[in-house]
């Protein structure tokens, strides 16, 4: 309810004008079975950096197996972007790919899309919240803040969170949650999530109270995107509700998501990259489906631009023969 309520407050004529328009032009397009696409995005995810320190098994960022540049948005490109597309954008995230806080200009982005009267939003591993940072964070108006804790011991997190240190999760996170006592701020609204894999799930009654006692406001648990999942993995939990994937008669998996031929997320959301490059959403990692360039393009035009149609009518048409739908959890059920 108090994400809720923020978000509500962002709300102006103009942003809840263009979110029905964008609504419409979904359903018509649902029914008229063509991409019609009116209004522009509410919501959008950009990539401060793709850099990170850890490195998670299932993450290209962690694997360091880009086949993109690796490098940091600049403030200048930020409020490029911004400026252009922020009297409609309601929410916006500060993740795609890597670690936000090694971008060394990350805050001040934050602070100026905050100053614009966006909902701002990050993901983090939580290893750079020291106690300057954390101040910093809630000056910058950041909305929420979710923090990655997959293990509420060090045995069980460094399980996929490779060369992290869960202690450093949780000093970071007493760390904001003490400034905003200090700061006597609301914000960010800090929440755990807990990415469920076999290793880890018996200890999900552990995260919640472990939560609790140190004032987190909200625990997520996340289903794991593994990417050969066909014939299974190690990381697959027992339970089989905390999968994104169900086992088929013959024993291989598939994904739980029956890949309708519609995505709202094609209409309502973007994903640019560090640097300017517009994807259709976040499972396009390596940006094999680029829409278009913000160097030399404007959103809007790219936003409307052929190659956009184009792909929305692949979705429409035929969404399971596209790659990047293969691992897609719209649709599939979220467990808080």
């Amino acid at each position: 309810m108090r994400e809720s309520f923020h978000l509500i407050r962002k709300l102006t004529f103009s942003r809840i004008l263009n979110a029905l328009v964008l609504i419409i032009g979904y359903y018509a397009s649902r029914i008229t079975r063509q991409p019609i696409q009116w209004g522009e995005p509410i919501s959008l995810s950009i990539e401060p950096t793709t850099a990170c320190n850890l490195g998670c098994p299932e993450c290209p960022s962690g694997l360091k197996m880009f086949t993109r540049p690796t490098g940091n948005l600049s403030p200048e490109l930020f409020e490029k972007i911004i400026s252009q597309i922020h009297k409609k954008l309601i929410y916006l995230t500060f993740y795609f790919q890597g670690e936000p806080f090694i971008n060394k200009h990350f805050l001040k982005m934050v602070k100026y899309a905050s100053d614009k009267g966006i909902f701002t939003s990050t993901s983090t591993n939580a290893h750079f919240i020291d106690n300057k940072v954390a101040e910093e964070i809630v000056h910058s108006g950041l909305d929420q803040l979710i923090i990655s804790l997959d293990g509420t011991t060090q045995e069980v997190y460094e399980q996929y969170r490779i060369h992290g240190k869960v202690d450093k999760v949780l000093e970071g996170t007493k760390n904001i949650i003490q400034a905003k006592k200090k700061l006597n701020s609301q914000t960010p609204q800090v929440v755990f999530q807990f990415l469920v894999v076999k290793h880890n799930e018996h200890q999900i009654d552990e995260v919640h109270q472990l939560a609790n006692d140190l004032g987190v406001d909200k625990v997520a648990l996340k289903t794991a995107q593994i990417y050969d999942y066909k014939n299974g993995s190690p990381l697959l939990p027992t339970d089989q509700k905390y999968s994104r994937y169900r086992m088929k008669n013959d024993g291989t998996y598939e994904i739980k998501n029956k890949l309708r031929n519609h995505c709202w997320r094609l209409w309502h959301s973007a994903v640019i990259t560090w640097d300017g490059d517009i994807v259709p959403c976040c499972f396009d990692k390596d940006a094999k489906y680029k829409m278009g360039t913000l160097q030399d393009h404007t959103f809007q035009d790219i936003w409307h631009n052929d190659t956009y149609k184009g792909f929305r009518n692949a979705i429409i048409q035929s969404r399971k023969n596209i790659d990047i739908c293969q691992n897609c959890t719209e649709g599939t059920k979220v467990w808080m």
